[in-house]
């Protein structure tokens, strides 16, 4: 007998789409809820997305950290979204996870998420970058999108709408770099993107 599928998971998070995001940030999708230390988009605490935005906004990459509480400062990471035009989601609406656990590697697209959908309600959303292999691979998929080199992007048209499309490197601690290095592929497309604060 062949064993029976993991059971679909739908998204557990609503989009964020604030008003004039810039930005659309793609991930894959979220981990286990066991895994969450707040409840919002990069919950693990061993991701480090938090910590690279920490690093590249506010110079410090414990910014949204509380490290007493063994999570990260959600409300501050909402506000600081807000603050920079910062949309986030991911790319799968819909999953089985293969193996029960947070890897994009076991992770079986069940609904991949409508992007143009949300880009309706980002009338001032210039681009979007995919943060992993497999949100990047999902996007593709669905649009028929070339896959940039990663902390490069190309051109991407969706519903005749042009906007950039960026590949950062994973936020995953499995992905082999520090977080100071990757933070420097983020930082260099914030500014193309004239997304970060002018310096005094």
């Amino acid at each position: 007998m062949t064993a029976p599928l993991p059971i679909a998971e739908p998204h557990p998070l609503p989009p964020f789409l604030p008003e004039r995001a810039r930005l659309l940030m793609l991930g894959s999708f979220p981990p286990p809820r066991k895994r969450w230390s707040i409840d919002f988009f990069y919950p693990n605490l061993q991701n480090d997305m938090w910590r690279i935005l920490g690093y590249v906004f506010c110079g410090d990459k414990n910014c949204f950290v509380d490290e007493a509480a063994k999570r990260f400062r959600q409300d501050e990471i909402i506000a600081f979204a807000k603050r920079v035009g910062l949309a986030l989601y991911d790319t799968a609406s819909v999953v089985r996870r293969l193996q029960g656990n947070a890897s994009d590697k076991f992770l079986d697209v069940v609904e991949p998420t409508d992007i143009a959908s949300l880009l309706r309600e980002l009338p001032d959303c210039r681009a979007v970058v995919t943060t992993g292999q497999k949100a990047t691979d999902t996007l593709c998929d669905r649009y028929g999108a070339t896959p940039p080199a990663v902390g490069q992007s190309v051109a991407l048209t969706i519903e005749g709408r042009s906007l950039r499309f960026y590949r950062m490197p994973s936020s995953s601690r499995a992905y082999p770099m520090k977080v100071e290095r990757k933070a420097e592929y983020y930082r260099k497309m914030f500014e193309e993107l004239g997304m970060l604060p002018a310096q005094p």
